[in-house]
């Protein structure tokens, strides 16, 4: 018995350790204590000490350590692992970690996130947003452009340019508004609510694009010269990166310059022969300057380096003889100004590089670092700013429609898809805000970057369909009173474009979330090819060391809180969010678990096994949307009415987790998964999806005038307006709401039941009986013509649907 306590105490000590993360030297000595106790018990003997004078002694004494365990270790990492080319290394050295790293070492840090300043607006901010952004959401008529004019109207485009729209992210000393990240996120997300056109045509010169690059990396007489001009709207501008044969793969892009001596405006000067062609770019029809990306070769050594400089990006205004832009793409009937431009052997200076010609092959970098903040920002705003919009527009469209007698959101059947909106909302939201903080902080978070475009836009495009499903034939008939058609067709422009989905989640937030949010793998891979071999094994040896005790720690902590539910893992509150806290430790140590045991038993395979890194990946993004979702509740005061939404949202996405760790370990390599399953899972899957309770919860602040829906909608378009659909029909339910007690009355007053519909014959009932005022009889009257708005469809005469313009389609000639 004294020998099975003793075994039991040694046990627990090295596994508290472990847990707790204490160093190695701590570790060894407590385990003598333990040792020492047992040879005072007799309990153990010298054969005992021995082996564990062998196990300790070589990991505590640095140089055998070196040169007999980290030096054999090193040799056979340089073999597994591949020498990265100089474009992956430079995507995964863009930006920076931030809470993901957190997430990623498996013990996060609760009270550092809530830490994390709120994302607040200033008094410019909030002006800008309550007037300018409220004047030109009043003027765009979404019907207009997407079915009559294919584009937005002359006046809105002078007003975007006049009220200095496009120049959010320029500096004041240029002429610019220099809004925070949080501030062009709100700006988008209100112009999103109203138009997809709107929100892209502003949202991409604020993004990835001349302005964004200049401002990093201009020569001062390019920033002096163009931001400005930017910033008044005398220039349009638009990127060009992605080619018909380079999508997701942007590095391989097969568009030239040659550097080359030629004639520009009368002068002989050193430039570069340019040839492109390039597709899919946003603004370009309209563009004034072109962002142009391309691989830069210098055959004649003009430039005194190498002949393949790499890729380079220039600024190229369109006017210049060569320059094809103008013509039009055509989608998915979402009218932004997005188009084709090419060129062939366009010749322009050197000086014509953004940074000048010494920045020359390093346009991939600045990509990357640019690409990760504004991919942070506009796809993720727009998406959640579209959602929080049809979140409350369904919300209201649920209580004014009525079937069977009742409003349908009163129907368990529309309850569901409702709280699936609502509470994607309230998360979307949520983690665009985290988002947007990182960068204001002035991190480039490349890793959330690419979670937040992937997974918000996803959820977006589902939510629209789910908004669709409730507003059946509202949804589907396009015209000026339907608010949800036009989002539905534009849904996979957002799933495609920056980075398509499928690679995003497969490859990107994975395969840079690995290396760069991992505590030891970044330092181990640099040490690895280090040309100083004394320094590298010096480094790969501290790094290898930290990278054992990573992993025993994640072990422990995954198997004793696979055992305890996480029950006794710490948590900062006590209240009802304390087991998703708890939760997320678990999933945490599992995600750096399975991690480790991933890159070890694949190795360099791991990037071509993509499933698994798509799962592995799903794991680090779902930790992040509970976070920002549960920080959000923090910043909002932790009030109670809204914890329906937050309940939802965060069980919602630890069941996702759930899924796709339960999908990785029944694909693990090796077959290790039926091994670990009884590590992570020893008593079964431990979450449940949201409950119908929650559904219903969830669906009642969406039809309740509340503050906790106020919260849901926060900063969209709601105004009660000509051409707003949704705040004309938020006006009506307001309105329904106030007409059903006087309905009652008149239904009591009549001694029956009148079905709920023609409100305006009820009012002349309810004068007839003389039991209503004229302001009972008025709202029951402007109620029924809103009712009745809302319910209705718009339909056309035949010719006004025909089209009135065909104009020839260019082909690509056959190769």
């Amino acid at each position: 018995m004294t020998t099975l306590l003793w075994i039991i105490a040694l046990i627990f000590v090295i596994g508290t350790m472990s847990y707790l993360r204490v160093s190695l030297v701590t570790t060894t000595v407590a385990t003598a204590i333990v040792m020492a106790v047992g040879s005072t018990m007799d309990i153990i003997g010298n054969i005992a000490w021995i082996v564990f004078l062998v196990v300790a002694l070589p990991f505590n004494i640095k140089s055998f350590r070196q040169n007999f365990i980290s030096r054999p270790l090193l040799k056979v990492y340089r073999g597994i692992m591949p020498e990265m080319s100089t474009t992956e290394k430079e995507a995964i050295e863009a930006g920076t970690t931030w809470w993901e790293a957190d997430l990623f070492a498996g013990n996060p840090n609760w009270k550092k996130l809530h830490n994390y300043p709120q994302a607040r607006l200033t008094a410019e901010e909030q002006a800008f947003l309550d007037g300018p952004v409220e004047e030109v959401c009043k003027m765009v008529n979404q019907h207009q452009v997407s079915h009559e004019l294919g584009d937005l109207p002359q006046e809105v485009w002078q007003y975007l340019k006049d009220h200095g729209f496009f120049a959010m992210i320029i500096k004041k000393k240029y002429g610019g508004l220099e809004y925070s990240a949080y501030a062009q996120s709100r700006v988008l997300q209100k112009l999103a609510g109203v138009s997809s056109e709107l929100a892209s045509t502003v949202g991409v010169p604020n993004s990835l694009g001349p302005g964004e690059l200049l401002q990093h990396y201009g020569t001062p007489e390019q920033q002096d010269h163009y931001l400005p001009r930017l910033a008044k709207g005398l220039e349009v501008p638009c990127f060009a990166l992605t080619s018909p044969e380079a999508g997701s793969d942007a590095g391989s892009i097969p568009d030239f310059g040659v550097v080359c001596k030629g004639e520009f405006q009368g002068e002989e000067v050193l430039g570069m022969k340019l040839t492109w062609n390039k597709r899919y770019i946003t603004l370009a029809p309209v563009a004034t300057v072109l962002g142009l990306a391309f691989k830069l070769r210098d055959p004649e050594g003009l430039l005194g380096g190498e002949e393949e400089l790499g890729i380079t990006c220039a600024l190229i205004p369109t006017d210049i003889p060569g320059v094809e832009t103008g013509r039009r793409h055509f989608p998915l009937n979402c009218m932004f100004q997005n188009g084709p431009t090419r060129g062939n052997e366009v010749f322009v200076p050197l000086s014509f590089i953004i940074g000048g010609p010494k920045m020359a092959g390093q346009g991939w970098r600045m990509l990357v670092e640019c690409l990760s903040v504004g991919r942070g920002i506009t796809l993720p705003s727009n998406s959640a700013g579209g959602v929080k919009t049809a979140a409350i527009a369904t919300g209201a469209y649920s209580r004014i429609r009525r079937q069977f007698k009742l409003p349908i959101g009163k129907l368990e059947g529309i309850e569901e898809p409702m709280a699936r909106i609502g509470g994607n909302a309230y998360l979307m939201d949520a983690a665009a805000s985290l988002t947007t903080t990182a960068i204001d902080l002035g991190e480039k978070p490349s890793v959330i970057s690419a979670i937040v475009k992937f997974h918000l836009t996803d959820r977006m495009q589902k939510c629209i369909i789910d908004a669709m499903d409730i507003h059946g034939g509202k949804g589907v008939c396009l015209g000026p009173n339907n608010y949800l058609g036009r989002g539905y067709q534009a849904a996979p422009i957002a799933i495609t474009v920056e980075g398509a989905n499928i690679l995003t989640r497969s490859m990107i937030i994975y395969g840079q979330g690995a290396i760069r949010c991992h505590p030891y793998v970044l330092a181990e891979m640099e040490s690895a090819f280090d040309t100083d071999s004394a320094r590298g094994l010096t480094n790969f040896d501290d790094a290898i060391l930290g990278h054992i005790g990573f992993a025993v720690s994640n072990f422990v902590r995954s198997f004793w809180m696979g055992l305890t539910g996480a029950r006794f893992s710490n948590a900062p509150y006590s209240d009802k969010t304390k087991r998703y806290y708890q939760q997320m430790n678990r999933f945490s140590a599992n995600l750096a678990l399975l991690s480790d045991l991933a890159m070890g038993t694949l190795g360099g395979n791991l990037k071509r096994k993509e499933r698994i890194s798509a799962r592995l990946g799903d794991l680090l993004s779902q930790l992040y949307l509970v976070s920002a979702t549960l920080k959000r509740y923090q910043d909002d005061g932790r009030l109670t009415e809204d914890l329906p939404l937050v309940q939802w949202a965060v069980e919602d996405s630890l069941y996702k987790l759930q899924d796709s760790l339960d999908d990785l370990l029944n694909n693990f390599p090796m077959g290790l998964g039926h091994v670990l399953r009884l590590v992570i899972f020893p008593f079964g899957r431990a979450v449940k999806r949201p409950s119908d309770v929650l559904d219903h919860k969830v669906a009642k602040i969406m039809q309740t005038p509340c503050a906790s829906r106020d919260r849901l909608g926060k900063g969209q378009f709601f105004t009660n307006c000509e051409h707003n659909a949704v705040g004309i029909q938020e006006q009506t339910f307001i309105d329904m709401l106030a007409a059903e007690p006087i309905y009652d009355k008149v239904c009591k007053a009549a001694g029956k039941r009148l079905p709920f519909m023609y409100l305006d014959r009820i009012a002349a009932q309810g004068k007839e009986l003389g039991i209503l005022s004229d302001s009972e009889i008025a709202l029951l009257e402007r109620t029924e013509i809103g009712r009745l708005k809302s319910i209705n469809v718009d339909d056309f005469d035949p010719e006004a649907l025909r089209a009135n313009v065909k104009a020839p389609v260019k082909q690509e000639k056959a190769a």
